[in-house]
């Protein structure tokens, strides 16, 4: 028997996939579960919809996403003020929290702390390099220049 499933089920497949299960198994368990619809020709049509309403979902975001990548690598450099002692050490640290939201400052655009990947820790005056990875394909690099409170 050929079903569609709605979710993912171990050992038989991922949500949207149409398998061939045996009659008992759908119907005593998936069925009752609502993990499975039967393989109908009209079942059928409304998964190709919904197939291609995702791609075309995707392929927005990930435009979207490559044009916030090209926003950040043009500006290039972002500027942060914190607290620093002798030698120009940091009193705490620059998170990526902190990097995220002077990047909303900046853009004016929601980033998610966990996007941004820093190479070192940022714990001293300077200049690091930070990678924004908004999707595999769409990722963006820029400098983070660390600068004393009182001189910005």
């Amino acid at each position: 028997m050929k079903v569609i499933l709605q979710e993912n089920i171990d050992k038989v497949g991922k949500a949207g996939d149409v398998v061939e299960i045996a009659p008992g198994y759908f119907r005593n368990f998936l069925q009752p579960r609502h993990l499975a619809v039967e393989a109908s020709q009209g079942a059928l049509k409304k998964r190709q919809e919904d197939l291609e309403a995702l791609r075309k979902k995707a392929a927005a975001l990930h435009e979207a996403h490559l044009e916030l990548a090209n926003k950040i690598t043009a500006l290039g450099k972002l500027t942060i003020s914190a607290k620093a002692g002798e030698g120009g050490k940091l009193y705490g640290k620059i998170t990526n929290k902190e990097i995220a939201l002077e990047l909303k400052k900046a853009l004016d655009c929601e980033i998610d702390k966990r996007l941004v990947k820093s190479a070192e820790e940022i714990a001293a005056l300077g200049t690091y390099p930070v990678q924004i990875k908004l999707s595999p394909e769409a990722q963006a690099e820029l400098s983070i220049e660390v600068v004393p409170q009182d001189k910005q």
